[in-house]
């Protein structure tokens, strides 16, 4: 299993992730970034530096393949649905707890009566509430 980021989010379970969300259809990597900001309510966004280089290993190991042309088209291959399928519980375990963080922060939000995306003013202490509140929810499971 991969050390956790400082997000909280083990490459391991990000790789899972994007196999999971490639296999309900295919997907650039810029759409496997948006899926995943969307799920956590905007916490969590993956760096482009982390999904692109991720996603180009997921081809080279055969579990994906992808368009010639850049932006590419990932798209799952027989042995990646293998794979996912033997991590399945883990795969699901982590979109759960990736939706359940997103599910706090927008109770969170709506109880603060925060906007839908931070983007005032004092979005900077907002972000830092947030950061505190997703490391105790992913420390909790």
């Amino acid at each position: 299993m991969a050390a956790p980021s400082s997000s909280g989010v083990a490459e391991g379970d990000l790789r899972l992730v994007a196999l999971a969300l490639i296999a309900e259809a295919p997907r650039r990597g810029y759409e496997i970034i948006q899926l995943i900001e969307e799920r956590t309510a905007d916490w969590y966004l993956p760096s482009p530096n982390i999904v692109h280089p991720m996603l180009g290993n997921l081809a080279e190991a055969g579990y994906l393949t992808a368009s010639a042309d850049p932006p590419r088209l990932y798209t799952i291959t027989d042995e990646g649905r293998a794979y996912l399928e033997q991590n399945r519980d883990r795969a699901d375990a982590v979109l759960n707890r990736l939706t359940a963080l997103g599910e706090r922060v927008n109770r969170w939000r709506k109880a603060l009566g925060i906007a839908d995306r931070l983007k005032e003013a004092d979005a900077d202490a907002t972000e830092g509430l947030l950061d505190v509140l997703a490391r105790a929810a992913m420390q909790r499971r």
